[in-house]
């Protein structure tokens, strides 16, 4: 059952926060009304429903007049602010109600022609529709007990069955002019109602007040909820979307994953110029995912359509099928599934777009969701934000699938239909607002992540748009470096040290995103000592995790790579004391030494793989490895002030952890570049290379 949220006290203090100008007040609540619905999954979710307040405001010459302020494309109802209901004057929109017909591009022109900010984003593409209908408040959804409703072939008897004359019914036609058109039209012939369905798509509720309006949603929903329990034994859901991206087997997970993911990337390969651009996945697992793929009718279901018809620009109108007897066969057996689908989607482009004049040009033929059995559901994305998106979809999707069949049958828009939507364009303007970003779709693992260098790595490639997976043996310092990152950021708490615990940390970032692109191998600690007089176990333990951890990380990274097919990179932080050792620093300078070996030899053995292989040798970074108490000391010894010895290189300034993490974006970029290692350390003549 959906919750009422409303709160008296949190409106009104929106309210007042808004000033002392009735619109701003009544805005202030259109946003707390919009929220509160954007807060829950089933009733909207990723950019999906819009909602409106018309109002009255002044122009420059103090002449009132009415203005629509409407959900803005590129804000999502569950952090909606003002400057996401941009103002748009009413009496034009009404206009164009007169109109016989009107392209989508003229309607966008004519909206965007009549904002009161010329700088605000684009108007919702259903702005007519709200402007079109008289309430005040008008909200659109796409709760997923309504999308069952919706999708059901006899939805307009079961509507009349349980609302009565409450609601009224808008057959499907694509958003835009013509929709927003019908829908008045229905509404007019139908003015006493509180709402009203739009079949294959959603619903709709309108009031005087944002409270009124809103607690419809919840009313309806909540009455749609009780008639689908009725239909399947008294099955309700708390919430479609859990997001448990734990897999219940993690290790099947990362063997299957990096097989499915480099079979994409290949398809990706086919259909573009250059080098396959891979993608990021999100798994999802629950029990009722479990059920649902376990059904006789998955096939059948894998080809039905999707919930919503905006959905289509996510998660495409099929769903990839893997049974248990594809796992088995492996990778071959992958390969060949995911290009069957490619096949199946090109096949039905050209015959759509023949229909439409052959006018579009082909989007990416890879499956955007794949139900895997004995796995769960699987979003897949060009950044690790739209495989999230897919995999929510996804979810929703499985829910209002289940609900469907349960009450009559889940039998949304069709073909032709769904190829209007997916290659609307301004749906696709959407999704194509920002350019990719260098690394996006990539996925890259750093070591010794909560640490100023790992950190600081980690950091600029997620600004470059990858995946990250943080890597660190303190658990709190972990977990807080990854939030600090943000959702596309995975916090893998391991001591690499211990044996296996580099395949499992692999294993866990490849059941979370997919597979792996980039490992930064960066774990350290600056042991100290006289080699002769130094205890024999500290010698060990510093090889431990100065060498055998970064071995065991590009031994266990390699195999990923392996079943991808599309080669990789490994970084590694080796350090200016493998080829200019300091007094004292034995222990450590022979483990970074081996390690340096361990590029070239690596990069020699791997380069026929495409799996390029560098590493970054930086000095007086500070870190865990160089405290401020070791800088003073060090500092006193030379007879110099802490930033004189910190800038005690041919620059004269003080290399900091960003600088290093430069170098590993930099080298991760140099497509043509392996075996090789560079120094970061503002110019030191006795550690340079060459």
């Amino acid at each position: 059952m959906r919750q009422n949220r409303w709160n008296d006290k949190e409106a009104d203090a929106r309210v007042r926060a808004a000033g002392n100008h009735p619109a701003d007040q009544t805005l202030a609540l259109r946003v707390y009304s919009s929220r509160l619905i954007g807060a829950d999954p089933d009733l909207v979710m990723h950019g999906g429903g819009n909602t409106s307040v018309k109002t009255e405001r002044e122009d420059l010459f103090g002449v009132k007049q009415r203005v629509l302020h409407v959900k803005g494309s590129g804000w999502d109802l569950d952090t909606l602010e003002a400057p996401g209901l941009p103002g748009v004057r009413l009496d034009p929109l009404l206009e164009m109600r007169s109109l016989g017909s009107l392209s989508d591009e003229d309607m966008v022109n004519l909206q965007r022609s009549n904002l009161l900010d010329s700088g605000a984003p684009n108007p919702s593409v259903e702005t007519l529709l709200h402007a079109f209908l008289p309430h005040i408040f008008v909200d659109h959804t796409h709760a997923t007990a309504f999308l069952a409703l919706a999708n059901l072939p006899n939805a307009e008897a079961v509507i009349a069955e349980i609302f009565g004359n409450r609601l009224a019914v808008v057959p499907y036609i694509m958003p835009g002019f013509a929709l927003a058109k019908k829908a008045a039209e229905v509404f007019d012939a139908n003015p006493d109602v509180e709402g009203m369905i739009l079949l294959k798509h959603g619903h709709f509720t309108f009031g005087d007040t944002a409270r009124h309006s809103y607690e419809r949603v919840i009313e309806h929903t909540n009455i749609v909820e009780d008639w689908l329990a009725a239909q399947s034994n008294g099955r309700r859901f708390q919430t479609t979307v859990n997001r448990n991206r734990v897999a219940s087997d993690v290790a099947n997970a990362a063997h299957v994953l990096p097989m499915l993911r480099g079979a994409i990337d290949r398809v990706r390969g086919d259909h573009h110029a250059g080098p396959a651009r891979p993608v990021v996945m999100d798994l999802r697992s629950s029990p009722d995912i479990d059920a649902f793929l376990g059904r006789d009718d998955l096939s059948v279901l894998a080809t039905r359509g999707v919930a919503s018809p905006d959905h289509v620009i996510r998660t495409k109108g099929r769903m990839l099928v893997l049974a248990k007897d594809d796992l088995a066969r492996g990778g071959p057996a992958i390969s060949e599934k995911v290009a069957a689908y490619a096949d199946t989607y090109r096949a039905m482009f050209e015959r759509q777009n023949a229909r439409v004049g052959g006018i579009k040009i082909m989007l990416e033929p890879h499956p955007c969701v794949a139900w895997i059995e004995g796995l769960g559901i699987v979003g897949i994305g060009k950044d690790a934000g739209a495989a999230a998106a897919a995999a929510d979809i996804a979810e929703q999707t499985v829910e209002v699938m289940c609900q469907g069949e349960a009450a009559g049958g889940f039998f949304p828009i069709g073909e032709d239909d769904l190829f209007d939507m997916e290659y609307w364009s301004l749906e696709q303007a959407k999704l194509a607002k920002a350019a990719a970003k260098p690394f996006a779709g990539q996925i890259v693992a750093v070591t010794g992540g909560a640490g100023a260098i790992g950190l600081a790595t980690a950091k600029a490639f997620a600004r470059e748009g990858a995946a990250i997976a943080l890597i660190d043996f303190n658990r709190k310092n972990c977990e807080a470096a990854a939030a600090g990152i943000g959702s596309n950021c995975l916090a893998v708490v391991a001591d690499l040290t211990k044996l296996d615990s580099a395949d499992r940390a692999i294993e866990q970032i490849a059941a979370r995103f997919g597979g792996l692109d980039v490992l930064v191998s960066n774990a350290g600690a600056a042991v100290q000592g006289n080699l002769l007089e130094l205890d024999e176990a500290v010698l060990r333990s510093s090889f431990e995790l100065n060498f055998f951890s970064h071995l065991a990380m590009a031994r266990a990274a390699s195999r990923v790579f392996s079943a991808q097919g599309h080669g990789g990179q490994m970084l590694f932080n080796v350090s200016k004391q493998a080829v200019n050792p300091g007094k004292g620093f034995g222990a450590y300078g022979l483990p970074k030494a081996t390690t340096f070996f361990l590029v070239r030899q690596l990069a020699l053995e791997l380069g026929g793989e495409g799996i390029r292989v560098n590493g970054v040798n930086a000095d007086r970074i500070r870190s865990g490895l160089l405290t401020d108490d070791f800088i003073a000391s060090r500092a006193e010894a030379r007879g110099v002030s802490a930033g004189d010895y910190m800038a005690g290189n041919l620059l004269k300034a003080e290399v900091e952890a960003h600088h290093v993490a430069d170098a590993f974006v930099a080298l991760a970029r140099s497509e043509r570049t392996t075996a090789h290692v560079i120094t970061v350390d503002g110019g030191n003549i006795e550690a340079a290379l060459r």
